[in-house]
């Protein structure tokens, strides 16, 4: 019988951490409920692990995942990783005899194939109370499965004049083929997030456990096959393609990039330069008058997708208005808005980015990204310029670099790095324009 979950039911053996709570806090028998994804069938946990974060504090409680357990009342956010193996079917085949053999042709038996794969679910702002009993339940999705670009590196933190003050245009984002056959990138999206890793609101309908609410949506152009990646290639995508060195001596040359989103401005004191030399992508849409820079502070969320609709159709069929209460001081406000939305069935790899200080949740939901990465503790921290979020090295593979990617942002990048493009043209890491003097696979591991 396949195994769709199971409850993790066992009495607590003893007060588990009671004797480290303060006197008073209460305590609560807590159990779980895992439940594995409708598409696997035979699954056998070989190792799991199950931590519950309190939301304060920030104390990370790493709890048995098969007996119940005791936990202070207070705000959770928790994490399960397993790694199994499971069973898969193959679809059948024709096979047809070969030349000069007598037979029909007849449909191959499906095959089971035994896999062995990684499970990743967590749940947001538990909040345990009162003492009673609780049951969870923590949805599992199978991870690091993409056969797709991944976003390998995102700048959205751009650089500071000599002066101090922040320099717009220089944001880019690098996608990777972390494959080992061509990929084209012809008509894959990069969207932005609309809600903020720092904001939560209850909105209606709520769509976010299957759809990304984006408001900018950029494709790059083709038929199809104008773009090949070669397996560990890359693609620089940048704000704006030209050396902007020759506005910011701390900043680097961008004029060689692969793409640049392009914006026409109908604002005349904030219009957008367009690159000779970097070819534009398609807007689709965003919500900006002026031109669209990446959020530098780290707030949004950002996902690559292949959208399957023309344009038209996306534009008409996407439309997404949805309602929220904003509660103020000055008193309570029905809100209501709207922005476009992206099938997660669409995505190909998705990053969510925050900071510690002022972080909420999770944009993206955890069947795209089980984690959240960052440029900066604080908001408006100054330390964060001259840094981005890079993809981790898993190892390499006949000289070819293969990339992390468990779904896990936490897991999946180094924060704070110097970025790749700094490095390889040796420019500023900071205001008073320090030179980059080493290069690194991934912002930590150096090249040799």
């Amino acid at each position: 019988m396949k195994p769709n979950n199971f409850i993790l039911a066992a009495l607590c053996v003893a007060c588990l951490y009671s004797c480290e709570q303060p006197v008073g806090v209460l305590q609560t028998s807590t159990g779980v409920t895992i439940q594995y994804p409708d598409q696997l069938e035979g699954v056998e946990v070989l190792e799991e692990n199950l931590i519950f974060t309190n939301a304060a504090t920030g104390e990370e409680t790493d709890v048995p995942v098969r007996e119940r357990f005791s936990l202070p009342e207070g705000l959770y956010n928790c994490v399960y990783t397993a790694t199994i193996t499971y069973r898969t079917t193959s679809e059948g085949a024709t096979n047809r005899p070969a030349e000069g053999e007598a037979g029909d042709a007849h449909t191959q038996q499906p095959e089971t194939v035994s896999r062995e794969g990684r499970l990743s679910g967590k749940l947001e702002a538990v909040e345990i109370t009162g003492g009673q009993p609780v049951t969870l339940t923590i949805e599992t999705f199978l991870i690091g499965a993409n056969d797709d670009f991944v976003i390998q590196e995102i700048f959205f933190t751009g650089t500071l004049r000599p002066s101090g003050s922040q320099y717009y245009g220089d944001s880019y984002i690098k996608i990777y083929n972390n494959t080992d056959h061509v990929l084209y990138a012809d008509g894959l999206a990069i969207c932005e997030s609309r809600f903020k890793s720092t904001q939560y609101f209850d909105y209606t309908p709520d769509i976010r456990r299957d759809t990304f609410t984006v408001w900018a949506v950029y494709v790059i152009p083709g038929s199809g096959t104008d773009h090949p990646v070669q397996p560990g290639g890359s693609l620089l995508i940048c704000d704006t393609g030209i050396d902007h060195r020759n506005a910011n001596p701390n900043s680097f040359d961008l004029s060689g990039a692969d793409f640049e989103w392009y914006d026409i401005s109908t604002e005349p004191d904030n219009m957008d330069i367009n690159s000779p030399t970097v070819p534009d992508m398609d807007k689709w849409y965003c919500y900006t008058k002026s031109f669209w820079v990446l959020h530098n502070r780290g707030f949004c969320s950002y996902a690559l997708a292949r959208i399957p609709e023309d344009k038209e159709t996306y534009l008409r069929d996407y439309y997404y208005t949805y309602e929220y209460t904003q509660y103020l001081p000055a008193g309570v406000f029905p809100m209501q808005q709207s922005a476009y939305k992206i099938p997660n069935a669409w995505i190909v790899d998705g990053v969510n980015c925050s900071v510690e200080a002022a972080r909420v949740w999770d944009v993206l939901p955890a069947s795209i990204d089980a984690g959240w990465t960052h440029c900066g503790t604080i908001d408006h921290d100054k330390t964060r310029y001259f840094k981005s979020v890079r993809r981790k090295v898993a190892g390499f593979e006949d000289g070819r670099c293969i990339l992390q990617d468990m779904d896990n942002s936490i897991e999946d990048f180094n924060t704070e790095c110097i970025p790749s493009v700094i490095e390889e043209q040796g420019t500023a890491i900071d205001a008073q324009g320090t030179k980059a003097a080493t290069r690194t696979w991934d912002g930590v591991m150096p090249m040799e």
